[in-house]
């Protein structure tokens, strides 16, 4: 790829989210959780325009950098200039969810194995393991309705996540919110790892399940556990692992 830099030719706001979100590209490539190139995670850009930085069509999680990604508007048309398309019917989900929630900074959408079967599975999340709690306690579901292309699915989409910040998309995958960039990324390695350890435990025998009074809490839990940070409190950490990785996201 032969894509100039952008630094210094958007405002420092701008690139500092365009190096977040190419950074949380390369992390979901890292751990994994990315169906070549047909999922996405779209950060909202400052501002009261509704615009918004997706990846390039084509390109693998693994490539992307902070300069390749593109500013789109609502309806997913492209507002820089890019050799680049942007797959519009891709962009059915994340629009309707950064529509329907201002608070949405941010949306991370999965097709992983783990995160696929568990949405087909009847009983959806179980209580089984201490990270299935942070997941319950702010889920949604919604049922599948053929690949997402169709703008009337837009409403469904957006009464089923409510103000919960984990959607589990019925036989199709993982999505979720965050006011931030790290707080998708969080919130998604938290849903995937649950996923993850359901099938395991159901390949093992009995499961036991977790006292329904302990969901109560786990607001508490998580706030606790991150100092109130919430996803801030691990990105530091996140961004030196992709740094011995592989720095070149920050092109």
């Amino acid at each position: 790829m032969n894509i100039p830099s952008l630094e210094g030719k958007v405002d420092k706001e701008e690139w500092q989210l365009r190096c977040d979100l190419a950074a949380c590209y390369r992390l979901v490539a890292l751990y994994g959780w990315t169906d070549l190139v047909f999922t996405h995670i779209s950060a909202r850009l400052p501002g009261d325009q509704h615009q918004f930085l997706i990846n390039p069509y084509g390109l693998l999680f693994e490539e992307i950098t902070a300069s390749s990604l593109i500013a789109i508007d609502q309806e997913g048309n492209k507002l820089s200039e890019s050799p680049y398309q942007v797959n519009k019917a891709g962009f059915v989900i994340h629009s309707a969810i950064h529509a329907g929630r201002e608070d949405a900074g941010c949306v991370l959408h999965t097709h992983t194995r783990a995160g696929v079967a568990v949405s087909a599975q009847k009983g959806g999340v179980l209580p089984i393991s201490q990270q299935s709690t942070f997941v319950l306690a702010s889920l949604g579901y919604h049922d599948y309705e053929g690949v997402a292309l169709r703008d009337d699915e837009k409403p469904r989409l957006q009464a089923d996540l409510g103000s919960a910040n984990f959607l589990m998309l019925r036989n199709h995958g993982l999505l979720t919110v965050g006011p931030s960039i790290a707080d998708a990324f969080l919130a998604m390695y938290l849903f995937e790892t649950t996923c993850q350890i359901q099938l395991a435990a159901q390949a093992g025998g009995e499961l036991t399940r977790v006292d329904p009074r302990i969901l109560d809490g786990v607001a508490h839990s998580v706030r606790t556990q991150t100092e109130g940070m919430g996803g801030a409190f691990v990105w530091p950490a996140l961004l030196r692992k992709l740094e011995r990785a592989d720095p070149s996201y920050r092109h």
